[in-house]
């Protein structure tokens, strides 16, 4: 979450497939109750726009990644954290849904690459990343409002890029008149939240895929 006037503000994180996130991460990382050799932070996630549907979620952290991190705290882990978690949605793993059960899910070496020593999410074109951006700022202002902040780390090590790449494809993006930047901060004009139809359109699409594989794995 990001700070105004020292209040914890809602931040909106956006998949590429256009379903809007926010996350309540239930900091530290705790060793499992069970004994067994990894960590666990509980997790909500709210699906927003959707009249409550959430999932409740037990990130196990190997023993591996843990060796990885600085420390099981929040200014550590929560970029690496909720881009996992991003990325679960992308490929269908979690379901959302007005009441569940704790799902217990991974967070392992398939999201590090030891030999570069870095994160791992997938790499997006340009084309997406400025998509996400649009999404990004639409979301953020229609339901938490205010300027949006483009200079988060999360949000490009979600499409394994950097801030000044961020910056540069919303410096593109600001010549559409969709909004205007300033340090850091992107402030939505008319031309972008006028696109509420291809906003809803986008995210109702994504979430039927979502729904429909979880249904037919439901049977």
């Amino acid at each position: 979450m990001s700070t105004s006037a020292g209040v914890p503000q809602k931040t909106i994180y956006v998949t590429l497939s256009g379903l809007p996130l926010s996350f309540r991460l239930d900091w530290p990382f705790r060793a499992a109750s069970s004994g067994a050799d990894f960590h666990v932070l509980h997790t909500e996630i709210a699906l927003e726009n959707s009249g409550g549907l959430r999932a409740l979620v037990a990130v196990n952290l190997s023993v591996t990644l843990r060796e990885v991190l600085p420390s099981l705290q929040a200014k550590d882990a929560e970029a690496p954290v909720i881009n996992a978690l991003r990325k679960d949605v992308d490929h269908k793993q979690i379901e959302f849904v007005k009441s569940g059960k704790l799902i217990p899910l991974p967070f392992s070496s398939r999201h590090y690459d030891f030999k570069r020593s870095q994160w791992v999410f997938g790499k997006a074109t340009d084309e997406n990343i400025a998509r996400l951006i649009e999404r990004k700022i639409y979301w953020q202002t229609r339901l938490v409002g205010g300027d949006v902040w483009l200079d988060d780390p999360t949000e490009a090590l979600y499409v394994q890029s950097t801030t000044e790449h961020l910056a540069e494809i919303a410096a593109g993006l600001t010549k559409l008149g969709l909004f205007t930047t300033s340090r850091g901060y992107a402030t939505a004009l008319p031309a972008l939240m006028d696109q509420t139809e291809r906003f809803e359109s986008e995210m109702a699409s994504a979430r039927l895929e979502l729904e429909q594989k979880h249904a037919f794995e439901r049977g």
